[in-house]
């Protein structure tokens, strides 16, 4: 079968080559670390040289520009895209001009046969009415039941159960799976009122992960085609990687009817039913139309399942090579047996720093992408056309040293603390979320910040307690941090389980 990518960019390639020998011309660059840009294909070569590392190019780029800022020249026809990394021009994206960045069309258009109009995929008045809605699952009430009933259960009845089994068996497990499948659970029983028992003993294989992995990686890669035109002649002769895509997406949406269905009618069935779960609340709000309900499903399982596992599975894999740290956590957490679980995982100080530590170095989503509605210019001077692509990079902007000093490459939780002299204790102090944007910032910040935190902080005081994490790779072996709509580690993160004494703390 013909690689249809492949013969676009030898014909353009040709193309260029020919009017490079006539002319011996190419695009100046703006500076002397930007991609070369050529006539007709941009700077099409270099990304698709960089296409598996598109973030760490984009990272040392940025680092060596003068505003933090540089434009990617795409192929004729195809909008222009500006990536930047300074906290200002982030500050003016996100709150400043928020009305002036939307996700706009070309965001819409590459993700809508996966996200629909799903928060995530959505502007305007849609994405008021969703985040209004959704903003009832993360009051104080809400994450207090999140922590001390889905989360507990999930970890003492089935996380802690397996990897106790590793230990025991000294086998190999990939940790990535395993976070993913937790998060997932946990996803679907606060927002849906519903368990998947993904994480039941046997890790059932089953064919919506799957089909939602490649519905993530697929849609992703529409971003980096070398021209939009070439998945959509795919999508439109139903061929190749389209063709999976289409396939992939009916699985989850299919997943996802079911569960609407069945929320339907357990809500028919009894009427007086209190709406304790996001997906109650929206069908009781009068949206009836399934395929508005199943596309808010799907974002909140790409946000509940992909981002937090993602997070903590970069974070086991930096505990690991930091005992020194390690040690820390540990010493926190023996400090807290409290009664209350929810008031215990909340004030875990220095575990919270080293989260924080570890999303700069790797967030979850290491880049965001806005469409400019009309002319402007941000406060670098970098001049903004309507219709241009402005994506801000989370995952450079951790790699900044003007941002982040000399030893930002070191992985330093103390970095997040200041110590109270009086009472001789960390405190832990709250960066500028313009020049840390994890969560994003301004009107669209992350609902489920505190959400996420409070998971992850207790998945760290249950597993180390009990566990050490030994990755199963060479002596100074990288794992490859990959992204899609999420980040990835590539190929997971294989890991053997060891029991500490520790581990006869209880956590009650």
């Amino acid at each position: 079968m013909i690689n249809l990518e492949g013969l676009v960019f030898f014909l353009l390639f040709i193309l260029a080559f020919i009017y490079l020998v006539k002319s011996k011309y190419s695009r100046p660059k703006l500076s002397p670390f930007e991609p070369r840009s050529y006539p007709l294909i941009g700077a099409s070569l270099d990304i698709y040289a960089h296409r598996y590392q598109l973030n760490q190019w984009f990272a040392e780029i940025l680092s060596k520009s003068s505003t933090g800022t540089f434009v990617l020249r795409r192929p004729v026809g195809s909008v222009q895209n500006i990536i930047t990394a300074n906290p200002a021009n982030v500050q003016h994206i996100l709150k400043t001009q928020f009305s002036l960045y939307p996700k706009g069309d070309f965001f819409n258009t590459t993700l809508s046969d996966f996200l629909g109009t799903g928060i995530f995929n959505a502007d305007g008045s849609n994405w008021k009415f969703q985040r209004q809605v959704s903003s009832h699952e993360f009051n104080t009430k809400s994450l207090r039941k999140f922590v001390e009933t889905a989360v507990e259960t999930e970890l003492f009845d089935r996380l802690i159960p397996i990897l106790s089994e590793a230990a025991a068996n000294n086998s190999v497990l990939d940790l990535q799976d395993i976070l993913q499948r937790f998060a997932f659970d946990n996803i679907c029983k606060i927002a849906f009122g519903f368990d998947p028992g993904y994480l039941s003993p046997s890790l059932p294989k089953e064919d919506f992960a799957t089909a939602f992995e490649d519905a993530v990686r697929i849609s992703s890669e529409r971003f980096n085609a070398p021209l939009p035109v070439i998945w959509k002649l795919k999508k439109l002769f139903n061929i190749g990687s389209e063709k999976q895509l289409k396939q992939a997406i009916s699985t989850v949406r299919e997943f996802a009817q079911n569960i609407v269905s069945e929320k339907k009618q357990e809500l028919h069935e009894n009427s007086s039913l209190e709406s304790t779960d996001l997906l109650s609340r929206i069908l009781n709000s009068g949206h009836s139309d399934d395929d508005f309900v199943i596309d808010m499903v799907i974002s909140f399982i790409v946000a509940g399942r992909d981002t937090t596992s993602a997070a903590l599975t970069w974070y086991f894999w930096l505990i690991s090579c930091n005992s020194h740290v390690e040690k820390a956590l540990l010493e926190e957490i023996r400090e807290k047996p409290s009664a209350s679980i929810y008031d215990e995982v909340k004030d875990m100080v220095y575990t919270h720093a080293s989260l924080c530590e570890s999303m700069r170095l790797y967030p979850p989503v290491p880049s965001d992408t806005k469409e400019a509605a009309g002319d402007d210019i941000l406060p670098d001077g970098t001049v903004v056309k309507k219709g241009m692509r402005v994506t801000y990079h989370p995952y450079s902007m951790g790699r900044m040293e003007n941002l982040w000093g000399q030893d930002w490459a070191d992985f330093k939780p103390e970095r997040w603390l200041k110590m109270d002299e009086i009472e001789g204790k960390w405190n832990f102090v709250a960066k500028d979320p313009y020049t840390y944007p994890v969560f994003q910032a301004g009107p669209r910040i992350c609902l489920g910040k505190e959400m996420a935190f409070l998971q992850m902080k207790r998945v760290v005081a249950g597993v180390l307690r009990r566990f050490r994490v030994v990755p199963v790779m060479e002596e100074g072996f990288q794992p490859v941090f990959m992204s899609y709509l999420t980040s990835k580690m590539k190929d997971g993160f294989p890991v053997r389980i060891e029991t500490r004494e520790l581990g006869a703390i209880t956590m009650s």
